[in-house]
């Protein structure tokens, strides 16, 4: 069974924002809501300054909070791991998006609640990388089946295991996002 993941590394992100526009343009995000974003966050002073890029978006939490809160079943996880979203039997009550710690829901003009969903339905059903991904300039990030020890995500968990984290990870919700922390900047000395 496919167990997807996808890692952020802050260290090559250079926060161009590629991602989120192919993300828009993939999936026809609607103008002012994303699916996806890059943050800026700058720390220090001149001239020890720092500035990391840190992904937002869903983080397909292997127990998520946005499923076991659904009345009608419409979020839901797929087999491989990915959370999707029903939008036949959801009645918007928006449960999902007050559970999800993460902040990675939103409702979309015609009421219909959005959210990444690793490009499942367009893209990795033709066996695609996500749209994200598939643009990334610099490689930052790097996506495939945790399972699969020839896929260019579990050979990347394996080379590197140091510097690995996975976002609010104290909560338990066991994401398939990890990010690889930003070790440059002005702190090094």
């Amino acid at each position: 069974m496919k167990k997807y993941l996808m890692i952020h590394d802050e260290n090559l992100c250079i926060g161009c924002q590629g991602c989120s526009i192919a993300c828009r343009s993939e999936n026809a995000v609607p103008s002012g809501l994303y699916r996806l974003q890059v943050h800026t966050k700058m720390s220090g002073s001149f001239p020890k300054l720092k500035m990391d890029f840190l992904r937002h978006s869903c983080v397909m939490c292997q127990d998520a909070p946005c499923v076991d809160v659904c009345p009608t079943g419409a979020s839901f996880k797929t087999a491989d791991g990915v959370t999707l979203l029903d939008n036949k039997i959801c009645v918007s009550c928006k449960y999902c998006i007050l559970a999800c710690p993460y902040d990675a829901r939103f409702v979309l003009p015609d009421g219909n609640i959005g959210k990444c969903t690793f490009c499942y339905e367009t893209r990795l059903a033709k066996g695609e990388d996500p749209a994200c991904v598939s643009v990334c300039p610099t490689d930052a990030l790097i996506f495939g089946d945790a399972n699969d020890e020839k896929s260019a995500v579990s050979k990347y968990l394996n080379a590197k295991k140091d510097g690995i984290y996975y976002p609010k990870e104290e909560l338990k919700t066991y994401p398939r996002l990890a990010m690889v922390a930003n070790k440059k900047g002005g702190y090094n000395e």
